[in-house]
């Protein structure tokens, strides 16, 4: 019980650090605004810098990525870091497909870091770690407790045919 308050309470702490870095972006027109692309070009531009010297920041693999796949799509990318942190963040607090949006934050997280930035990623990086891997536990107070009932038994009908389970 202890364990499934915690996760809980670390779930919606993250949730709350994405929905209120997504919601600064979606209010911002240099992100989704008429200026979409701007900020994350800035900050991708930013990446790209530490990507030479004898000890780079970011590795050469990912300043590929930057250059070839994410500079030429800015716009999209910078509504999808964007709307992408908002959904992250609200599934998080409800408790809502909590596995998937644990794994959500995990990979923004990661794309963080592998651009060159610390700030607190890598907190949350290791906090997305603990509720992807306690998710049925994390999301129990949440409403992945209504749905994963029904998800369960979707499961064993479609894998399991002859057998019936709960989770409670």
């Amino acid at each position: 019980m202890l364990s499934r308050i915690l996760l809980g309470a670390l779930r919606i702490w993250l949730g709350w650090q994405w929905l209120q870095s997504g919601w600064s972006k979606v209010n911002s027109p240099s992100w989704t605004g008429k200026n979409a692309g701007v900020a994350v070009s800035g900050f991708l531009n930013g990446a790209l810098a530490k990507t030479g010297g004898e000890h780079p920041e970011v590795h050469a693999w990912y300043g590929w990525f930057i250059r070839e796949i994410a500079l030429p799509n800015a716009k999209l990318f910078s509504y999808l870091v964007a709307y992408g942190e908002v959904i992250v963040g609200i599934a998080l607090i409800l408790g809502f497909f909590t596995l998937f949006a644990a794994l959500g934050s995990i990979f923004m997280n990661l794309n963080y870091l592998y651009a060159g930035t610390t700030s607190s990623n890598p907190e949350m990086l290791i906090a997305g770690i603990f509720i992807a891997l306690f998710f049925l536990s994390a999301g129990y107070y949440g409403i992945d407790y209504f749905i994963n009932p029904y998800i369960v038994d979707l499961y064993n009908r479609v894998f399991h045919k002859d057998k019936k389970y709960h989770p409670r």
